[in-house]
């Protein structure tokens, strides 16, 4: 019944929106008397934070139309070059592209858009091939597309690595950094032809046991009858995806804020005093990062309970114990794809450690063909956007991959 209330309550709210709305352009629309009163600002700045608040947040997009190449821009336009129920496959197109390296991004499906990788996917744009996974929200996807599971994910990832063909870099960031160990590691396994020729990890829970945080341990002392029994909830019938069983956005939106409940106060007061202050460029900057961070997608239920029992409550990979569709996953096997993992050591999410703990999973991979990097002061956003992950964390992948192009 929660998803049916959060609808209501959406609803309920719809005339005090318009209301905000209303308000909001006659105290700062300079045709409007109302703009010249004293007060102007100050009731302008408080009906747009209302508007904010209550507002619903869709799919961003990527945004990236043009690349600067060699001190050149270039145009960028997207492509879809593999649609399946719950994921596109995205290739960001180019000239001057042929030849450089075909990288492979795969993006966490935890929450967040793939857009959430922006920065990621620009700074690599500049020397590489590039193409993402774009996963679908849930409730978009109509229940007749059935089930995804965990082993749907890794099924996903293996076929969208044949579909980049021979010779592909793998880059994953996050929650995926689990379900692609396991994809190279059945690819490997086989012997398969297209197994990648560089695998790069970004701050992903390998083995939560390792310098556990807040998140983890959450995870770990619940149990996953009562994930289902609190969080799992059915997509109500206005939407594609209607009678789904899903993991809300709008609940894993309150679980990031419950993270940090003071930052996010904090910077919407911050926001409040730059509207009245006319402080636009300060202002403009807190919507773009909120327009990203309150955009939400809805997790089939399946894939995310399960990646709750396999990841944070059996530590399956490490523990040698997974198995995907049958077949047990041995990290061991992988030979020809050389690793790099990076975590950040003020990560909150996924502990420093977590990801670095896949070296000792991959003993066939000689320690030449190994790195980790440890990116000091930097949090688990920074490790794949922002200054620091453009001027310390992407050089060194750009840097890691030439080595294997």
């Amino acid at each position: 019944m929660l998803y049916q209330i959060h609808e209501f309550q959406h609803a309920l709210l719809q005339p005090w929106r318009l209301m905000a709305e209303f308000g909001a352009g006659a105290c700062a629309n300079p045709l409007s008397p109302l703009s010249y009163t004293p007060a102007s600002r100050k009731f302008a700045a408080g009906f747009e934070l209302m508007l904010r608040l209550t507002q619903r947040y869709g799919k961003p997009e990527f945004g990236i139309d043009q690349v600067v190449v060699d001190g050149a821009t270039v145009r960028v336009r997207e492509e879809v070059i593999d649609d399946k129920p719950f994921c596109r496959l995205l290739h960001f197109a180019r000239a001057g592209i042929e030849g450089q390296p075909r990288v492979l991004v795969v993006a966490p499906l935890s929450g967040h858009f793939p857009t959430l990788l922006r920065d990621t996917v620009r700074a690599l744009l500049a020397e590489h091939d590039v193409t993402i996974t774009d996963w679908k929200n849930a409730r978009e996807v109509p229940l007749g597309e059935g089930a995804f599971h965990f082993d749907d994910y890794v099924a996903y990832v293996q076929d969208f690595i044949r579909r980049m063909g021979a010779g592909v870099h793998v880059v994953s960031v996050c929650q995926p950094t689990v379900p692609v160990l396991a994809a190279i590691s059945l690819l490997a396994a086989r012997d398969d032809a297209h197994q990648p020729r560089t695998m790069t990890m970004m701050g992903g829970p390998i083995d939560t046991r390792r310098n556990p945080t807040g998140v983890n341990t959450f995870a770990k002392q619940h149990s996953l009858a009562w994930f289902e029994r609190h969080v799992i909830q059915r997509v109500p019938n206005k939407y594609p995806g209607a009678m789904r069983r899903v993991y809300p956005g709008f609940l894993q939106w309150a679980g990031f804020v419950a993270m940090n409940p003071d930052r996010h106060i904090e910077s919407h007061r911050e926001f409040y005093e730059h509207l009245v202050a006319g402080d636009g460029e300060s202002a403009e900057e807190h919507r773009r990062f909120y327009n990203e961070y309150n955009a939400v997608m809805d997790l089939p239920a399946e894939y995310y309970l399960e990646t709750v029992q396999r990841v944070f409550h059996d530590h399956a990979l490490p523990a040698g114990s997974l198995r995907v569709a049958g077949d047990l996953v041995e990290p061991a096997k992988i030979r020809k794809t050389a690793l790099f993992t990076i975590e950040g050591e003020l990560d909150d999410i996924s502990g420093f450690g977590q990801t670095e703990v896949a070296h000792g999973l991959c003993t066939g991979i000689p320690s030449a063909r190994k790195k980790h990097f440890l990116a000091k002061g930097v949090g688990h956003y920074g490790i794949f956007s922002g200054r620091k992950y453009r001027e310390m964390i992407y050089p060194q992948i750009r840097d890691f991959i030439k080595n294997y192009a």
